[in-house]
């Protein structure tokens, strides 16, 4: 497809474009954390069982269907993209996402209609996957190459800035659910609520994507007909190195809010509650370290950003876990905070990746390495971490993984090329 200045809508204001390239990951990331959040009273709903732990297991089964489904998803939104344009891509994922959300809050329950409950839960959850996959990585592709020149790390930025906030107001919704209407009537009905309200995020969002206009990027020399096969043949290195580069992020991100919860809670005695504020309160600094690092890349450059960082996460690893155990609650809280400024850095990535490959398959190999990255070493960190300590006794071997993931990531810097000031490739 040959996207010329000529075929292109007039172009919004920056701060509409990157409204519509971000809202599509805060309303994927609502929803993820809003299900997870209120896993105990889907299972309650869906997967009815003397056995309560046998039904929260198939409620977290269904939720890992979506984690599954990424790079599945990544392939096809990314075909839509690459073959059609980066608008019609990010139409389909957010209707994709928002018309399951919606559903799940009005779909009966297993006393109402039996065995097709979690069937139906079930396929939903697969639509949701898939659109998630070819979300996050068509709104990077998007506002990178939206992006004036000198500005691409701080749009780019901004996507992955959108991602954790609607983690943050999954579990704002969630906790303020419980705290006005209390357990009972939050498993009889009033979980439904959060999933209903994604219909507003939804509709702002299709608002605002409607009328994008496709970003002035290089000419094709015509459609792509597979483009996840010309992806794998032409770019096998780049996408190798971008997995590599996803690494640190994905074990980073996951240990440092979805294993440390429960890790301070088991090594240090730390209250559920007040790990899960010192959670929060650090995923709002992430929010804002991610952006100020992505505006940050458009003076110094992506890679000493990101060579520092990784670094910084081989060097500390360990010295962060040690002041988390024996720090106290103040040590705690500073360790985690270590590990957020070291992952904030990591705003700098998306445009990076957008950076790094070419325009004619650009969304479909970024999705590729995204998903890979994020879904598979991501996916998989809680419980590696989990089985480090319980293979070696000691409460700070997830510290080793860690550093692992940082070495990695670092090696993958080096096969990188500097891009700051340079044009998009072609």
């Amino acid at each position: 497809m040959v996207v010329t200045d000529a075929t292109r809508e007039q172009a919004p204001s920056p701060a509409r474009q990157i409204a519509a390239g971000t809202i599509g990951n805060v309303l994927e990331w609502y929803d993820f954390a809003v299900y997870g959040y209120l896993a105990t009273f889907i299972a309650a709903n869906f997967f009815p069982s003397e056995d309560a732990v046998a039904g929260l297991l198939a409620t977290f089964a269904v939720f890992a269907v979506g984690f599954l489904m990424r790079p599945l998803g990544g392939i096809l939104i990314g075909h839509i993209g690459d073959r059609y344009g980066r608008k019609p891509a990010l139409l389909v994922s957010v209707c994709g996402m928002a018309v399951p959300t919606v559903l799940i809050g009005l779909l009966p329950s297993y006393d109402t209609i039996g065995v097709a409950a979690p069937v139906l839960l079930f396929v939903l959850r697969i639509v949701q996957g898939l659109s998630v996959g070819g979300e996050y990585v068509s709104s990077m592709v998007f506002l990178v190459e939206s992006a004036p020149a000198d500005r691409r790390g701080f749009y780019g930025a901004c996507c992955a800035g959108g991602a954790v906030s609607g983690i943050l107001l999954g579990s704002a919704s969630a906790a303020l659910l419980l705290n006005i209407f209390g357990h009972e009537i939050v498993e009889a009905w009033a979980w439904r609520l959060p999933f209903l309200a994604g219909i507003l995020l939804a509709f702002a969002g299709y608002l605002l994507r409607r009328h994008l206009a496709e970003p002035a990027r290089a000419a094709t020399t015509g459609p792509v007909r597979l483009p996840v096969l010309e992806a794998v043949q032409r770019h096998p290195r780049e996408i190798v190195t971008l997995i590599g580069l996803t690494a640190f992020n994905a074990v980073g991100f996951y240990v440092a809010f979805v294993f440390l919860a429960s890790w301070l809670q088991e090594a240090d005695g730390i209250r559920p509650s007040v790990a899960l504020t010192m959670n929060t309160l650090n995923m709002v600094i992430l929010v804002a370290l991610l952006v100020a690092f992505g505006w940050l890349s458009d003076r110094i450059g992506r890679l000493p950003i990101l060579a520092v960082a990784t670094a910084a996460a081989v060097v500390l690893a360990v010295p962060l876990f040690v002041l988390m155990r024996d720090g106290g609650l103040a040590g705690a809280f500073l360790g985690q905070l270590g590990f957020v400024v070291i992952v904030g850095a990591f705003g700098v990535q998306p445009a990076v990746m957008v950076e790094a490959v070419g325009g004619r398959v650009r969304v479909t190999a970024i999705a590729l390495a995204f998903n890979i990255g994020m879904g598979v070493i991501g996916g998989l960190s809680p419980l590696v971490a989990t089985w480090l300590i319980a293979t070696t006794g000691e409460a700070i071997a997830p510290a080793y993984f860690v550093m692992a993931a940082g070495a990695v990531s670092f090696l993958a810097t080096r096969f990188l090329h500097e891009t700051l000031g340079r044009p998009l490739p072609p």
